[in-house]
This record gives structure tokens, sequence and C-alpha cells, in this order.
């Protein structure tokens, strides 16, 4: 399969999961975007267009922990978040695994954020 063609379907992917998953102030949308180099999570309140919590493996609380897109590593990143959103009192979110399969990664990171307390 060519390149345009995988980007052109997680494009679709994308969208469609976004036209049904919409964060409001109870549930804020939990979105996870992930490169070859780092990995990005986002607490978002769609109803006022708002980032709530946000935390990657660039910021400078976890950069010091060589934190990379891999199951080690999302898994520290999902526990840090998780630690993040209960201070800042989110208890519930919505997940937004942006057009990626809930497997690998991406199951890691909610696994670990789930085990701090968070409701998916």
């Amino acid at each position: 399969m060519k390149l345009l063609e995988k980007q052109r379907l997680e494009a679709k992917r994308r969208a469609r999961i976004r036209s049904r998953v919409h964060g409001t102030a109870d549930r804020p949308r939990l979105a996870l975007c992930l490169s070859n180099k780092h990995a990005y999570a986002q607490c978002i309140d769609d109803e006022i267009g708002k980032t709530l919590a946000s935390l990657s493996s660039m910021s400078k609380d976890v950069k010091s922990q060589h934190i990379k897109p891999n199951r080690v590593g999302m898994e520290t990143l999902g526990k840090l978040f998780g630690t993040l959103l209960k201070e800042k009192g989110i208890e519930r979110v919505v997940f937004d695994r942006s057009g990626r399969l809930y497997f690998g990664c991406v199951r890691t990171f909610a696994d670990a954020v789930r085990q701090q307390g968070i409701q998916f």
C-alpha cells in the first residue's frame, strides 16, 4: 500500500472517530498523538475549545526520563498523565485514539492512565 493511501485511510479513521468523540466539561477528551520520536497527550474541553492538561515526552518534567514512544515509555507517560489529571481534578475522560488501533502503545497508555483512577 502506498504512503498516500495509508495517510488517506488514517485521516478517514481520525475524522470518523472525531465525529463521535466529543469532550465536555464533565468528561473532557483525552487525545493521544504518537510520532516516531515523541508522544503527546492532551485533555481537551471541546465546548470551550480549551486544553485543560497536556504532557509530552518533550516536557521539562519528563524530558530527563528519556521517554520513547514504545510500550515502556507509554506506560511511564500514562502514569504521569494520570497523576496530572488527578491533580487538576479530572476523574472521567473520553479517549480519542486519533485513528490508531487500540493495540500496543495506545492500549498500554490507556491502561496506565486507568491505573491512576481515571475512568474512560
